[in-house]
């Protein structure tokens, strides 16, 4: 798996993961790719932070946290503008995620095992939902499993 920072030709940026390079240029040139904003299918590679190693062969592409406030210093909480385009998905977004979390069964760790026997015939196909590591979401997608990732929001306070 890779992950693209993306560029739409309105200039919003977004991030996407693909199972490889190959396949990112696939489904760009098949126009399977849009931006999350405004749905442009017009994207192209945005300039990405390269990962650099440190030490004995520990790669890290993470920033480094800032400094702790000084004590009695409030800290102040991140906060952006949203246009109304972008509330308007925001709020589809978590009617999404309630819709799919109210007619699904919750299936918790149990997922990637719950998916591969429906995906094989074991079981009857039904709607769930669960947590799997990023290994075990590589390993459903390599073995065919159709999945997608659970639309997550931060909360209301944003």
């Amino acid at each position: 798996m890779i992950q693209y920072a993306l560029v739409c030709a309105a200039g919003h940026g977004f991030d996407s993961w693909f199972a490889s390079s190959a396949a990112y240029d696939k489904q760009v040139k098949r126009g399977l790719v849009a931006c999350p904003v405004c749905g442009s299918t017009r994207i192209e590679k945005a300039i990405m932070a390269p990962s650099i190693r440190r030490g004995k062969g520990k790669a890290s592409a993470e920033p480094t946290a800032p400094a702790p406030p000084a004590e009695g210093e409030s800290v102040p909480a991140p906060v952006a503008m949203l246009s109304e385009n972008e509330r308007e998905l925001r709020s589809k977004l978590k009617e999404l995620r309630e819709h799919l979390v109210k007619s699904a069964d919750y299936v918790g760790a149990k997922f990637p095992e719950e998916a591969r026997r429906m995906h094989y015939g074991e079981i009857e196909h039904r709607s769930i939902y669960g947590e799997a590591s990023l290994d075990d979401a590589k390993a459903l997608h390599e073995e065919g499993v159709e999945f997608h990732p659970l639309p997550r929001l931060p909360d209301d306070r944003n």
